[in-house]
């Protein structure tokens, strides 16, 4: 059950972040997406990754892992990397951001895929939307969307990743599909999280804070 509400807890914890902190982007939001990457990363290439190389031939599965990196390329396009923690509403727009919804909506329900076969993925989503959810929650009540249209944003972005679980689960894809729609993931996976480590430093200035957050996120990953 737990594959199915932890994606939604993670938004929960992101909604009650962004009402206590009241800021774009703290220090701790910063800290926390450089350890949710490197958590994401290394679960991706620890779980996910050697799976799919076992039962997909293995140029085969690098050429759906590049179109993985390539939709996500296409998604950001509308998104403007809202994903990796890059939310750009303008305040004084009313129109509802309808390409970034669809975008995001689409990322998270591909992401619920690999939960269903690799519970220790719902980890690495958890961990990857919390603070996405803050960073996106916080620029949504600055907007001057009316709160139906922010709350219902953040229902449907919530359960979409649970759908993609439910979807894996209860389909007749054979175990070839699935696998493929696994390799697309790691695709998206390995974009996001490589994104959110290159992007979290600030002038590429060394920063032992961030270091210390990678590097528990990696261990974290190989532990469990």
């Amino acid at each position: 059950m737990n594959k199915y509400l932890f994606p939604i807890y993670a938004i929960i914890i992101g909604v009650v972040i962004a009402f206590l902190t009241k800021r774009h982007q703290s220090t701790y939001t910063k800290l926390l997406l450089s350890f949710s990457g490197a958590f994401l990363l290394a679960l991706t290439l620890f779980d996910l990754l050697p799976e799919v190389y076992e039962h997909l031939e293995a140029k085969q599965t690098g050429l759906f892992i590049m179109c993985g990196i390539l939709l996500q390329i296409i998604l950001e396009f509308f998104s403007k990397g809202a994903e990796h923690g890059h939310v750009h509403i303008h305040k004084e727009d009313t129109k509802f951001p309808w390409l970034l919804f669809i975008s995001l909506c689409i990322h998270s329900f591909l992401e619920g895929f690999p939960i269903h076969q690799h519970n220790d993925m719902v980890y690495g989503v958890f961990i990857h939307k919390i603070p996405i959810a803050t960073l996106l929650t916080a620029f949504l009540l600055q907007s001057n969307y009316n709160k139906t249209q922010v709350i219902g944003f953040l229902v449907v972005f919530a359960i979409m990743t649970p759908l993609g679980t439910f979807t894996s689960n209860n389909t007749t894809l054979t175990t070839e599909y699935v696998d493929i729609i696994n390799a697309v993931v790691i695709g998206i996976f390995l974009h996001i999280s490589t994104t959110i480590l290159f992007e979290t430093g600030e002038g590429h200035k060394f920063n032992l804070s961030k270091l210390v957050a990678i590097c528990l996120g990696i261990i974290i990953a190989y532990l469990i």
